[in-house]
């Protein structure tokens, strides 16, 4: 697997016209069989996060439900408005489609290793940034394995074995 290096992220400066932000955990993941990556435009990759949630084992597939006292790990991406509407359509969440998932746009915490170490040192609040995120309809979550680790990709791997 590449590695990728964490960009110095001033998120105050950065451009919020053309671009908005999306949390992925599950198939979108960097080298999971939907990654984000392959699609155009390309995301800019900002880093490793997590959300407050639970994540479901949907078989080939992950669901979160936000809320809950665990923490779901994903990635974060800056997006363009037409990679956002592709995003809708690969998530089904367009009226048309099965309204499997539903949008929601939430704070997300970024790993601390994107925070200036002096910052983190000092004790700073976390880093919150607003998301895009696809909510799983709690419906479909009934009778379906709780991924304990909030870890869709270290579930997928284990579960290989």
């Amino acid at each position: 697997m590449p590695y990728f290096e964490p960009l110095n992220l001033d998120l105050a400066s950065m451009p919020q016209l053309s671009a908005s932000y999306v949390f992925v955990y599950g198939t979108l993941r960097r080298g999971e069989s939907r990654d984000i990556n392959r699609l155009l435009p390309v995301p800019q990759w900002l880093g490793s996060a997590s959300v407050s949630g639970l994540l479901y084992d949907l078989g080939t597939y992950p669901g979160l439900l936000l809320g809950g006292p665990g923490r779901v790990v994903g990635e974060v991406y800056a997006i363009s408005p037409a990679l956002e509407r592709q995003l809708d359509a690969i998530e089904e969440v367009w009226p048309q489609q099965s309204g499997e998932y539903a949008r929601r746009e939430v704070l997300v915490q970024l790993d601390s290793h994107l925070v200036p170490h002096d910052e983190a040192a000092a004790g700073a609040k976390p880093t919150l940034l607003p998301c895009l995120l696809y909510e799983i309809a709690p419906e479909r979550t009934q009778g379906r394995p709780l991924i304990n680790s909030g870890d869709w990709v270290q579930y997928r791997m284990a579960r290989a074995i």
